[in-house]
């Protein structure tokens, strides 16, 4: 699989016309790419949204490539099946996933200090499940997703009696 993963990359970051490298590391259920490039702002996009379409878009490739999933019972080790591909442009998402562990701490603490829930903005799906799991190690607060879409955010609250 790791060979048609590379094809793939190759001709989609040829036809983006991108000059630099990547490194594709095989993890227990994905494939982790690195891409290096001097062009990072085109293929990062607003907020992560281009990287975000370009991961959707190798895996749906691979997945077509490799076929149905494996049958119940059969091992991934059997060469059959599909691994999820996980796309980093420049360690920016290493990078936006620090940031938001720290956000997420410091907003729990004002919440903890003002008694007041705060709202954040609109992230996408990956970006709240980092802020969620942080949230949960923090006592006292809580988190909760609201809205629809790309208006879909996070409210981080004092945590209810009956929680």
């Amino acid at each position: 699989m790791e060979s048609q993963l590379s094809d793939i990359l190759d001709n989609l970051l040829g036809m983006l016309l991108l000059e630099g490298s990547y490194e594709i590391e095989e993890a227990d259920d994905s494939f982790v790419v690195s891409i290096e490039t001097k062009d990072a702002g085109r293929l990062i996009g607003a907020r992560g949204e281009s990287l975000d379409a370009l991961q959707l878009l190798v895996n749906q490739m691979v997945s077509k490539k490799m076929g149905p999933a494996p049958d119940v019972g059969s091992s991934p080790k059997d060469g059959a099946g599909f691994k999820r591909v996980v796309i980093d442009v420049e360690n920016w998402k290493k990078q936006k996933e620090d940031e938001l562990v720290s956000m997420a701490k410091s907003r729990a603490d004002e919440v903890l200090t003002g008694k007041k829930e705060i709202e954040l903005e609109p992230l996408p799906a990956w970006q709240r499940r980092i802020v969620h799991m942080t949230v949960s190690e923090i006592k006292g607060v809580e988190s909760e997703s609201i809205g629809e879409g790309r208006d879909r955010h996070i409210v981080i609250k004092p945590k209810s009696e009956e929680s």
